[in-house]
């Protein structure tokens, strides 16, 4: 890879990541978040956030200690979802971790996008639940204005109180935190935008947790990616947000830069609702590696979407053998450690992915006990490996086909 990314257009701008919020099950704050990696920490404890009596099983990867008002400061918290509360939070970490003043930040054109699978889904559960017990009239109105998906971008814009940015929320599902990073990366290469705050958020409902259940894939105890006693998945929650900005400007103000964005791929091949489609997922990580301008040989690490589940784990191990060859880069699965938080997934991916660029080592994938022939990749059992690592591939993978994978590199001190 030359030391000047051939994927950006001439006139384009160089896209780095300089700050990350974390809200996750294993760890909050990019330092936390950090040593869980490297420690190979479980999320994993008993469901309480909703009741689980009645199922078999009811393990998931629950946020603890989070303390909301240590963050929001602006907000009324009773105003916010519990998924909106992860986001503005990891918002507010993200501007601190990058050295900003958010009174700075307000005078600027920026983007604030956020990517979900389920929004407030946890306030409808409750919502549900009194409709039921009830009847409608005992809705609680301040928890159906807590609501609308939209409030995960929106919020943040009111808490950092930014006026003069765009604030979409994107709901394409478990790819949805590097469809709102290609959203960014896009806004400020082009100029259009100084800075974005990018990721995904989602907070751990009853209606997701019942529809995997029922069909049959989550897992008793943990999740075991790649290996070939996995019996599912683990639903999770939290959230992941990156601030982008151009690398002159990083530079300008002496700015820690985690990793450079060098490219994305997306595309949706409506194949089927739930299976994933191997030639597509293979077709998705083609367009991202030309986006970026880099070979397959120059990738050091796939950080897999790696579900934990057959269908997933078999078809994208397929598919990046079929980019990649048949030695492809190691290819580690995070949700083994936060189990699948859903749309903030690839977001808290991203940040795996830049911290492990930034520190030099590789997250393993725990529970494992042998890999499954069918997959036949090196998925980093277990334990952390040091690695120089300069270009990292990180795959989101969605519902109906809904592909997005992000490329991200070593900065190296070249010119901007």
């Amino acid at each position: 890879m030359s030391s000047v990314h051939p994927g950006i257009a001439q006139g384009k701008r160089r896209v780095v990541l300089t700050g990350f919020g974390v809200i996750s099950s294993i760890g909050i704050g990019a330092s936390e978040f950090t040593e869980s990696l490297r420690n190979g920490r479980s999320g994993v404890s008993p469901i309480s956030v909703f009741d689980v009596e009645g199922f078999d099983h009811g393990n998931g990867c629950e946020v603890k200690g989070f303390e909301p008002e240590q963050w929001i400061t602006r907000t009324p918290l009773r105003e916010l979802g519990r998924a909106s509360r992860f986001a503005v939070a990891a918002a507010r970490m993200a501007v601190r971790d990058a050295g900003l003043d958010p009174d700075r930040l307000a005078g600027m054109r920026g983007l604030i996008s956020v990517g979900t699978t389920d929004g407030e889904s946890f306030e409808l559960d409750q919502l549900v639940a009194a409709e039921l017990a009830d009847g409608p009239e005992r809705m609680d109105p301040e928890i159906v204005r807590r609501v609308p998906a939209a409030r995960l971008s929106t919020a943040i814009a009111r808490e950092l109180e930014l006026t003069d940015v765009e604030a979409p929320t994107i709901a394409t599902a478990c790819s949805a935190g590097n469809y709102a990073i290609g959203y960014g990366f896009d806004a400020v290469s082009s100029g259009e935008v100084e800075f974005a705050l990018c990721g995904g958020a989602d907070a751990m409902c009853r209606k997701t947790f019942t529809g995997f259940y029922r069909l049959g894939t989550i897992a008793p105890e943990y999740c075991q990616p790649f290996d070939v006693d996995r019996k599912g998945i683990l639903t999770g929650e939290g959230a992941g947000v990156l601030v982008l900005e151009s690398l002159e400007s990083a530079l300008a103000r002496g700015a820690t830069i985690y990793a450079e964005v060098l490219g994305y791929g997306l595309n949706c091949d409506a194949y089927h609702q739930v299976a994933p489609n191997g030639a597509s997922v293979a077709e998705c990580m083609a367009i991202a590696l030309r986006d970026a301008g880099v070979k397959p040989e120059e990738v050091d690490l796939i950080s897999a979407h790696g579900t934990g589940t057959k269908a997933n784990d078999i078809t994208e191990a397929g598919a990046i053998r079929e980019v990649f060859g048949d030695a492809p880069p190691r290819t580690i699965s995070l949700k083994s450690m936060l189990g699948h938080t859903m749309g903030a997934a690839s977001a808290l991916g991203a940040i795996a992915c830049g911290l492990a660029i930034t520190h030099g080592f590789i997250p393993p994938t725990i529970n494992h006990t042998q890999t499954d022939p069918e997959c036949r990749i090196d998925c980093v059992p277990n334990q952390a490996v040091e690695a120089d690592l300069r270009v990292v591939q990180n795959n989101g993978l969605a519902f109906g086909g809904n592909n997005a994978i992000v490329i991200l590199g070593k900065y190296t001190g070249s010119p901007a």
